[in-house]
């Protein structure tokens, strides 16, 4: 897992210590001695979680984590504060200055990994959800996390799932006041509830009978409706195995025995207040690019979408130095298909084609309709190699399945050319892409239609 950390201390010891941690996981490790020097490096954007010291001359850690949240361009990045203080008031107090998490030295080293990783997993998702709402242009989706209403007004609805009765309700009296908490004791029918229901936060307890909470944990991530869903682990002092291993499928935080009431309704807030954002974000950029950047005929991306979004991806892809690939792709001789069923069926034609694409590409993937018959793919995360192996699959269920037109009962055969083209790291732009792609779609109509070519630099 890529991702750039910065790490924070006035003392270059401690900063050495995390550095050579992280390093040996293959993070990108970026150091700040002071305050100030942090907020610089977060302003410039391409920082994925920060390890804040709190001790620090000057401007201590709380300082800088609220100004960090406090400012839009900042707010979204996950601040995780390591110190020697270890109050359950000085958890609560970085909590509430906006702070994610709160580790305490000396640094457990799984903790510290898995910590770090569950933390990008989530600045992921939302950086992408940031991108799609720049590219959109939606207006004050900078201003969201900032906001102080993302966490009052309506009580956060909570499911707790735990089958004793006297922990279930001392959780329920801890959070009294601070959330609307529904109880499932089975775990499989807090699986079922957890589906149906409109919560922003799933409380699991360690302590189940007969069943594994962590394969609970799994099955709640493994589902559309609760994928998204903020997980809190409630683990006695003695399971750092099964924290560590819930940290890694995914679970957001975690407790230990003894609760205190102040703790869990911070970490609460900071999981809803998350889940909040998101969800906006996510209405947000759903209703504008429905209304301006979306192909009415085929449910794609338009080209107005593709040339804004595609520099982003570009520029992302660049500095973080992480491949990205394109292809173009043409239906072969789509005229006579118009010719022969009229425009009508050449439409069915295009929206089946457009289903079986969104099919055989991935969520982070963009899909856009090019103009007439041709269809853009932007694969981040790719390298061309892999690209060629998805435009080859798509080829191939293009052409072995006949397309349905006019209520034809043996269906029309219709087969597609594709161009391929990665993302060169010196030098490349926006224009070379997308030329090596249209030359290779180019070269895979001349040499028979049907086929996959791959275009080098």
């Amino acid at each position: 897992m890529t991702a750039r950390i910065l790490v924070v201390d006035d003392i270059p010891a401690n900063v050495k210590l995390l550095e050579v941690r992280l390093l040996a996981e293959y993070f990108e490790v970026l150091t700040a001695f002071n305050g100030p020097d942090a907020i610089a490096a977060c302003e410039d954007g391409k920082v994925d979680v920060v390890l804040l010291d709190v001790m620090m001359p000057g401007m201590d850690g709380f300082e800088v984590c609220r100004r960090l949240k406090a400012d839009p361009a900042t707010a979204h990045i996950p601040v995780v504060m390591v110190t020697a203080l270890d109050h359950v008031t000085d958890r609560v107090r970085g909590l509430d200055v906006g702070a994610d998490d709160f580790l305490t030295k000396p640094v457990n080293d799984l903790q510290l990994i898995t910590r770090v990783k569950s933390l990008v997993r989530l600045k992921v998702l939302t950086d992408e959800l940031r991108l799609r709402a720049s590219t959109t242009h939606s207006i004050g989706m900078d201003e969201l996390l900032a906001r102080s209403d993302l966490v009052r007004g309506e009580l956060p609805k909570v499911l707790l799932i735990d089958e004793q009765t006297s922990s279930a309700a001392h959780i329920c009296a801890l959070l009294d006041g601070a959330a609307d908490v529904q109880l499932a004791a089975d775990p499989q029918s807090g699986l079922f509830n957890a589906a149906e229901g409109a919560y922003e936060c799933i409380i699991v307890s360690s302590g189940f009978s007969a069943f594994d909470p962590l394969r609970l944990c799994s099955q709640l991530r493994s589902l559309d409706r609760t994928r998204s869903l903020p997980i809190v682990l409630l683990v006695n002092k003695e399971e750092d195995d099964l924290t560590v291993r819930g940290l890694e499928l995914g679970i957001n935080d975690y407790l230990v025995r003894p609760l205190d009431r102040q703790e869990l309704i911070a970490r609460l807030r900071t999981q809803v207040r998350r889940k909040r954002y998101n969800d906006e974000l996510r209405q947000s950029v759903s209703q504008t690019i429905e209304m301006a950047v979306t192909d009415g005929l085929t449910g794609l991306h338009n080209r107005r979408y593709l040339d804004s979004h595609l520099p982003r991806l570009v520029e992302r892809a660049a500095a973080r130095r992480r491949p990205l690939s394109l292809m173009i792709t043409d239906l072969d001789r789509f005229k006579r298909i118009n010719d022969t069923f009229g425009h009508d069926g050449g439409d069915e034609v295009l929206r089946e084609f457009a289903r079986r694409v969104k099919k055989s590409v991935r969520g982070i993937d963009l899909a856009c309709r090019f103009g007439g018959e041709e269809f853009v793919i932007v694969m981040p995360d790719t390298e061309g190699a892999l690209a060629e192996i998805v435009a080859e699959r798509i080829r191939s269920e293009i052409a072995r399945t006949p397309f349905k037109v006019g209520g034809t009962e043996q269906g029309v055969s219709v087969t597609v050319s594709v161009g391929v083209s990665a993302l060169v790291m010196e030098g490349d732009t926006v224009a070379g892409l997308m030329k090596r792609a249209d030359l290779a779609l180019y070269d895979a109509k001349t040499r028979g239609r049907n086929r996959v070519v791959a275009r080098a630099a």
